[in-house]
């Protein structure tokens, strides 16, 4: 059964039409993603009883075989709520690409290695107009040159055909001063940058309230 049923003021797609999609509560924006309800149901009643069992998030989180066990979503239905589910998450993912220029910048993408107890090697990757790509998780463990390759580092750069990293890691013990280890690190992914293409523009050490560039010390002369 169809929204049509109910008076034109009380259509989700009218309203919306009329008011703008901020004026649409919850149910009425789900009512016009599904269109239809089902023999017996129409779409309003429809999308309250599904409301009721789960949020939002939790609505537009399930499987396709967890969707179609209720009654009134076929798999058309399951498909446009998993596809809607996608495009959120695409045009959030775009949304939060942004210009790497600055440290601060780079502090701003993984602020949240601050609160870490243990080292992480994480590393941001950047095209050739200095966007970010990707931000990922590299190692989580002790620096050291015997741990870290430099394929670990450029294998996710060569996917993503990024034309830059920045590698970050932080210091747990509160001192962003570079051990012997950091610097070795440092030395061998400059090297392997300048082989592959891919260039190494900077390595920084962060703790919970201060951060050392490489760069910025000048240590890229290596």
């Amino acid at each position: 059964m169809r929204s049509k049923s109910f008076p034109r003021f009380k259509r989700p797609r009218e309203k919306l039409i009329e008011k703008g999609p901020q004026a649409l509560q919850n149910k009425e924006l789900v009512a016009i993603i599904l269109r239809t309800g089902y023999v017996g149901k129409s779409v309003l009643p429809f999308v309250n009883c599904l409301l009721i069992q789960y949020s939002l998030s939790e609505l537009f989180s399930l499987s396709f075989s967890d969707l179609t066990k209720h009654k009134g979503i076929g798999s058309a239905k399951a498909s446009v709520i998993m596809a809607t589910k996608e495009l959120s998450q695409r045009i959030s993912q775009s949304a939060e690409i942004g210009t790497i220029q600055t440290p601060e910048d780079v502090i701003k993408s993984v602020n949240y290695l601050r609160q870490k107890k243990k080292e992480y090697l994480v590393g941001l990757y950047l095209n050739a107009r200095n966007q970010l790509l990707k931000v990922e998780t590299i190692s989580i463990g002790t620096l050291t040159a015997n741990i870290i390759h430099p394929r670990e580092v450029f294998y996710p750069a060569i996917k993503l055909q990024a034309a830059q990293i920045i590698i970050v890691h932080n210091h747990p013990s509160n001192d962003p001063k570079p051990s012997k280890d950091d610097l070795t690190v440092t030395e061998n992914l400059i090297k392997a940058g300048k082989l592959m293409g891919i260039d190494l523009v900077d390595h920084l050490i962060i703790t919970k309230q201060n951060y050392f560039s490489f760069k910025e010390a000048g240590l890229f002369r290596l």
